[in-house]
């Protein structure tokens, strides 16, 4: 599964780092890191942090497309 993070809308609440440790992680105060390409046993931890998202910047694509904002 493919992992898109707006940054420029990313406003560093954490919500994602905190669901999803292993995909997304906080340096600093604002820099944002985060795999692209998650593991498929991550998907319903990533499915959550995405949903999670107060201001919306992550979007989940399957193979064929997008799924989750």
């Amino acid at each position: 599964m493919k992992i898109v993070v707006d940054l420029n809308r990313c406003q560093a609440y954490a919500q994602c780092a905190f669901l999803a440790p292993q995909v997304f992680e906080l340096h600093g105060e604002e820099a944002l890191l985060y795999t692209p390409q998650a593991p498929e046993h991550q998907r319903d931890q990533v499915q959550r942090a995405a949903a999670a998202c107060p201001v919306q910047a992550i979007l989940v694509e399957e193979e064929g497309g997008p799924d989750v904002r």
